[in-house]
């Protein structure tokens, strides 16, 4: 089965960044939409964000929007997720996973092979 590995979640303060990273274990996403998902405590996974194959195309979760950037290295096979102007609502698991493509409206269901996730906290 294929596998996709986060990193970069961290503690951080109202207003700070992190750098989410997304790479894969034993494949190459470089033939993969991919997208990032998050799930806080209590809720519902969520899609944040995603980047179509060649990174022509990304899509952002409303919530986020002007504050999180996706991006990917094909060179590293890498995906990433740069989040700036932390909320304490950002607080959450990150996850990403391999998506058949990057739609408008994506969420955990069109998402097949998931990583183990990353915790991202903001405190105020």
């Amino acid at each position: 089965q294929l596998q996709v590995v986060e990193s970069g979640g961290d503690s951080v303060q109202l207003g700070g960044s992190l750098r989410l990273s997304c790479a894969a274990s034993g494949f190459s996403l470089n033939y993969y939409a991919i997208g990032w998902f998050r799930q806080a405590p209590g809720k519902e996974r969520e899609g944040v964000s995603c980047i179509s194959v060649i990174g022509g195309r990304t899509n952002y979760a409303d919530s986020v929007k002007g504050r999180f950037t996706i991006s990917r290295d094909n060179a590293k096979s890498t995906v990433y997720l740069q989040m700036n102007s932390l909320k304490p609502e950002d607080t959450a698991v990150y996850y990403c996973a391999t998506l058949a493509a990057c739609r408008i409206h994506f969420g955990p269901t069109d998402a097949d092979s998931w990583g183990q996730g990353t915790q991202v906290t903001v405190s105020s």
